[in-house]
């Protein structure tokens, strides 16, 4: 009978030490921290925060990298963020990576950004080198190549026009005292920490 306890007990051990595995010892490196700026907001920027707010959006706190990339690649401010409204109701709902565009969507395919400021400056330079400068300079002309369904271009004016509507209105009553946003914003930063 001890004969048998014992040769349980030994197959016992050995089978709950058989799965385990070594840990290996990492060393610790060094996080790598991105540089945040505090600066004064765009007029534009504060109109599309406020929007992005509206629509309870990620990209509220990146309204002036939109701003900022229409201007380095002359685009209209409102047009990567009407983009994003249509292919992912402002950031809400993405295929993964950062990516509210579709940038490089084909069915199970997807480009994916580490950052939303990279989708954003990505997106904006590629509409500017793709689009903009082969003379596609509206949604509807874009539309074709950007996107499979025939209504992208309409939809994606809708949101611009909302947006300008919406622009209006806050500029022509200078609403700005009495909405949520502080003159001086600290950019805010996507992703997470990178530790290299």
């Amino acid at each position: 009978m001890n004969k048998i306890l014992l040769f349980v007990f030994s197959i016992l051990i050995s089978l709950t030490f058989s799965n385990t595995k070594a840990l290996a010892i990492v060393p610790a490196q060094k996080p790598v921290f991105e540089n945040i700026e505090a600066s004064q907001l765009d007029k534009e920027a504060r109109v599309l925060a406020e929007y992005f707010a509206l629509h309870n959006s990620p990209l509220e706190s990146h309204a002036q990298d939109f701003i900022d990339a229409a201007k380095k690649y002359d685009l209209d401010w409102k047009l990567v963020a009407a983009i994003s409204g249509v292919e992912s109701t402002f950031g809400k709902f993405i295929p993964g990576g950062y990516n509210a565009w579709g940038w490089g969507v084909y069915g199970t395919q997807a480009i994916y950004f580490d950052s939303w400021r990279e989708g954003i400056f990505t997106v904006s330079k590629g509409l500017r080198e793709n689009y903009l400068n082969k003379g596609l300079i509206d949604p509807y002309q874009m539309n074709r190549s950007y996107a499979a369904s025939p209504v992208w271009g309409s939809k994606v004016t809708y949101f611009m026009n909302d947006l300008d509507s919406f622009s209006q209105k806050i500029l022509k009553k200078n609403e700005f005292v009495d909405i949520n946003i502080p003159a001086v914003k600290i950019a805010a930063v996507s992703g997470q920490l990178n530790l290299r």
